[in-house]
């Protein structure tokens, strides 16, 4: 089992030598000061503080640990960076994982194999040539081609299945592991397996990385028909690497390894549907563009789009109508909408925009006969609900009454699930502007009373709370008295001396220290401040606090890496649905979702006897969230204090009187807080005991 690897890692790696590979450090004092690399800065306010394993950026805000710093410089994962700090630290990652690492190295050369196999058919053989002649003829340069590595799969049923058997020695069930092939229909004919792209036009898929992870295929003519046009059972017009060890189409960007830098540098990142479209962008110098493999944005692709830039536009066939098929509808957008309201992207609604290209044009189309247009039009692009307001007010006849109430029937659901308030409230008042319906009427409907149209409110589905459902579980009520979320008796955590609930989980800490390899607690907790161990082991084990919890404070204040990733899956884990209502919390599939390292931190925090939260009444409780935040919210200003007095110093030193005043007038205004939050650490004390004087 996994665990303690995190903390081992950072004893062995000193943090000033793996920044210093990437920044130019310079000694002050008992810190080390650099140019930010996340931001474009020209006076240093990147700090390394070797004392407390950390680095900060005073001018944009990042900062964590040695991991944290790899995952943004790298712009990966965190069980990637541990990997990648482990074996720089000589610190062996468990064997399982070891295992799958190397399996997936396997698979990855395979699928290397077959990408240049299909690339070597398209451009030296005949078979490739009407392939070649189709590329070429959409306007593809052969820079481009050999670039991209695009590939022809010739029609043959076990053309690059028996190549790669016979002649490299491959598998025919790595074959199809790797997507590349089906399970034949004779396993006494030929290799025993079928290719899965036949007569398509190949574009290898890669990760973030430039690894490769699967394919996309096009045929080459009409569907039912081969590259010769003879008749055949062809299947779709597009075809995908189906789901593999190394391929999640809802986690994956054609083209993300060649865009992420210009996503970053520009901060904004444009999405097409098709490979071709994203890779004539390339061509012409647009290399910010990348592919959804498909009509629809997921969460993780949002995910991966957000670690590079913070806007995003749609360049999409957007069918307002409904009527065209394959393309991108409204609900589509309104889907991105909600998926973005419901997660910690960074994103604001109104840096989600639609690009409105001409009537009937393809991106590639514009692209290529138009590149000063295409530029206009994402520089003009319209933010998202903007988009969906000016197409509702078309669809339906706001002269009447009752297109008034449909039109505002459609939107309400999207104003309604913006985070931002002040948003919220400015696309209430277009709402109103473009339909004449008064104010208070939108409000009434805003708040989820009787439709526009008169319609009742959707009912609760079944088994959510309100519904009537015998399942055992409480609702919870926020301070508004608005139901937040459910409590299931079974989720009680049995820690220490016993608990408040009626059951107890599968995960508990005497199961947890009773298993046969059993977690090294004090070596997995070794790094973590006690405070970020209170506070999660408040979010595990009394779920009810894990909304005032995160009210208070967000994963990047805490200091530890591992931290962060655990904070957030419990976040993401309790994300409310479309209606509001928070899912139960279970301990045991949280841990189960979770990566090795970030599950033993869990169990690890479980298993620690005392003290017990569950014995805490609920003042008690949320004296202790208080505490903890306020003592998190100190450490960050002696950090800040440090970079304060070592810049002032520097600024004494040079003479610098300006900044000097600067630094001075600030080290005042930490003193300042300082003194505030003392203030509100004795007021917090004297809320849970009354009688204290």
């Amino acid at each position: 089992m996994a665990g303690g690897i995190a903390a081992e890692v950072k004893s062995r790696l000193n943090i000033v030598d793996v920044i210093g590979e990437s920044v130019q450090l310079k000694k002050a004092g008992t810190t080390y000061k650099g140019l930010c690399p996340f931001h474009g800065e020209k006076t240093p306010s990147f700090t390394v503080t070797p004392a407390r394993d950390s680095w900060k950026c005073f001018g944009c805000g990042l900062g964590g640990d040695v991991f944290s710093f790899v995952m943004q410089r790298d712009s990966v994962p965190f069980p990637e960076a541990l990997r990648t700090l482990a074996n720089r630290a000589g610190v062996e990652i468990d064997e399982r994982t070891k295992r799958q690492d190397a399996h997936h190295a396997r698979l990855r050369d395979i699928l290397e194999t077959a990408i240049a196999f299909y690339h070597q058919v398209l451009t030296a053989t005949k078979l490739g040539a009407p392939a070649l002649d189709y590329l070429r003829g959409r306007g593809f340069a052969d820079a481009t081609i050999e670039a991209a590595q695009l590939g022809w799969a010739p029609d043959g049923w076990e053309t690059m299945s028996r190549r790669l058997v016979e002649k490299r020695g491959i598998r025919p069930e790595e074959l199809v592991e790797v997507g590349l092939a089906s399970p034949g229909r004779s396993a006494t004919r030929g290799v025993g397996v079928i290719d899965r792209f036949r007569g398509r036009v190949l574009f290898p898929i890669r990760d973030q990385n430039g690894a490769a992870v699967g394919l996309g295929g096009r045929i080459l003519g009409r569907e039912g028909e081969d590259s010769q046009g003879q008749p055949r059972d062809s299947g779709p017009k597009y075809l995908n690497t189906p789901a593999t060890p190394l391929f999640d189409k809802s986690r994956t960007l054609y083209l993300i390894d060649r865009a992420k830098g210009s996503m970053r540098k520009s901060g904004q990142a444009v999405i097409v549907e098709g490979y071709t479209d994203a890779l004539m962008a390339h061509q012409v110098g647009f290399e910010n563009v990348v592919a959804s493999l498909g009509t629809a944005l997921t969460p993780g692709q949002v995910a991966l789009l957000t670690r590079y830039a913070r806007k995003i536009a749609l360049a999409y066939d957007v069918d307002t109508a409904g009527q065209k098929a394959g393309a991108f509808g409204v609900q589509a957008l309104e889907g991105l909408i909600g998926q973005l309201a419901a997660t910690e992207s960074g994103v604001e609604l109104d840096e989600v925009r639609v690009v409105r290209l001409p009537d009937g044009k393809d991106p590639d189309e514009v692209l290529r006969e138009s590149p000063d247009l295409w530029r206009e039009e994402v520089r003009t692009a319209q933010p998202i609900v903007d988009y969906l307001i000016d197409t509702y007010s078309k669809a339906y006849d706001l002269k009447t009454p009752g297109g008034k109430a449909r039109f505002v029937d459609a939107l309400m659901p999207t104003i309604r699930a913006v985070p931002n308030p002040v948003m919220r409230d400015g696309w209430l008042q277009r709402v109103r502007q473009v339909s004449g319906v008064e104010e208070r009427v939108l409000l009434e409907v805003l708040r989820g009373g009787r439709t526009a149209t008169g319609l009742a409110p959707r009912p609760w589905p079944a088994g959510r709370p309100g519904s009537g459902s015998a399942s055992g579980s409480t609702s919870v009520l926020d301070a508004d008295g608005r139901i937040s979320g459910r409590l299931d008796a079974g989720t009680r955590i049995r820690s220490g001396g016993g608990s408040r609930g009626g059951g107890e989980g599968r995960i508990s800490a005497d199961a947890v220290l009773a298993q046969e390899d059993a977690l090294r607690v004090g070596d997995i907790l070794r790094g973590v401040l006690p405070q970020e161990q209170e506070l999660l082991r408040l979010m595990l084990l009394v779920p009810e606090m894990q909304p005032k919890i995160t009210d208070a404070i967000g994963p990047d204040r805490l200091p530890n890496t591992v931290v962060r990733e655990l904070f957030r899956a419990i976040v993401l884990a309790r994300q409310p649905d479309d209606e509001g209502i928070r899912p139960p919390f279970s301990l045991t599939a949280l841990v189960g979702s979770l990566d090795p390292e970030t599950a033993a931190l869990a169990q690890a925090l479980v298993a620690r006897l005392e003290p017990n939260p569950r014995t805490l009444t609920a003042q008690e409780l949320a004296y202790e969230v208080e505490r903890l935040v306020i003592d998190l919210e100190e450490r960050s200003l002696d950090e800040r204090s440090d970079y304060i007095q070592s810049a002032l110093a520097e600024a004494e030193q040079t003479g610098d009187l300006d900044a000097v005043g600067r630094l001075l007038r600030e080290s005042q205004a930490i003193n300042d807080q300082r003194r505030s939050l003392h203030r509100r650490r004795d007021q917090t004390r004297l809320l849970v005991n009354p009688n204290r004087r």
